[in-house]
């Protein structure tokens, strides 16, 4: 599966920092870098910046403590680091991260709970059914239907895209809502191990749609 693009803060960036305004402290906001979840918001100075880009793991300077913090330094669960931005004032950064675990100390998904809080969000499962695809091809063709199809080749697994599709199809004139949902998810997750036998990915399809939308300008309204 294609990674996300994303970049890390040079020194240039860090040495642009505006730590004055907010007495030494700058707001850091962490976000799934796969789901684009808001996972929390933490308090960083300059030595927790460079320590997170030393380590590759999200510290932050800890208010009630007084020192550098690293998140998960006692529950295990860090924020891997994947890419950081700064925002046009220069006073507040965004981390992008892969946390391992549970990010809240109340052992739920973010800060904020585990709901979600954005129709990305749902729509970045897709992600981790790729991600989920590619466990089990690895797993080995005796352990699972999906490794079983992606052994069988291309050729077979485009039938069953092409049967998915047939089906979906009937679903919508003659089925209920349900059948048509269901039958919607067994054409994605098949196409989805399609585009991974031939080395593609459905971010790939998103960025073709994006590219087309792009092309022909957003539509009036």
């Amino acid at each position: 599966m294609e990674e996300p693009v994303v970049t890390l803060l040079d020194r240039e960036a860090v040495e642009g920092l505006d730590f004055a305004k907010g007495a030494g402290l700058l707001p850091a906001i962490v976000q799934h870098v796969d789901t684009g979840a808001v996972l929390m918001l933490g308090w960083m100075n300059a030595d927790a910046v460079r320590e997170t880009l030393r380590r590759g793991r999200v510290v932050f300077w800890s208010r009630s403590k007084q020192r550098l913090w690293e998140k998960g330094e006692s529950s295990g669960h860090v924020l891997e680091v994947a890419g950081a931005a700064v925002d046009c004032d220069r006073d507040t950064l965004l981390w992008l991260a892969r946390p391992r675990g549970p990010v809240c100390h109340l052992q739920t998904l973010t800060c904020f709970g585990d709901e979600r809080r954005s129709g990305a969000e749902s729509l970045a499962f897709l992600g981790e059914l790729e991600r989920v695809i590619e466990a089990r091809i690895a797993a080995g063709e005796d352990r699972s239907y999906t490794a079983r199809l992606y052994a069988a080749g291309t050729r077979r697994i485009a039938q069953k895209v092409g049967e998915e599709g047939v089906e979906t199809a009937l679903a919508a004139v003659a089925e209920d809502d349900a059948k048509l949902v269901g039958e919607s998810a067994d054409l994605l997750f098949h196409l989805a191990v399609l585009l991974k036998a031939r080395g593609l990915s459905l971010q790939a399809v998103v960025a073709e749609l994006e590219s087309r939308h792009a092309a022909r300008g957003a539509p009036p309204g």
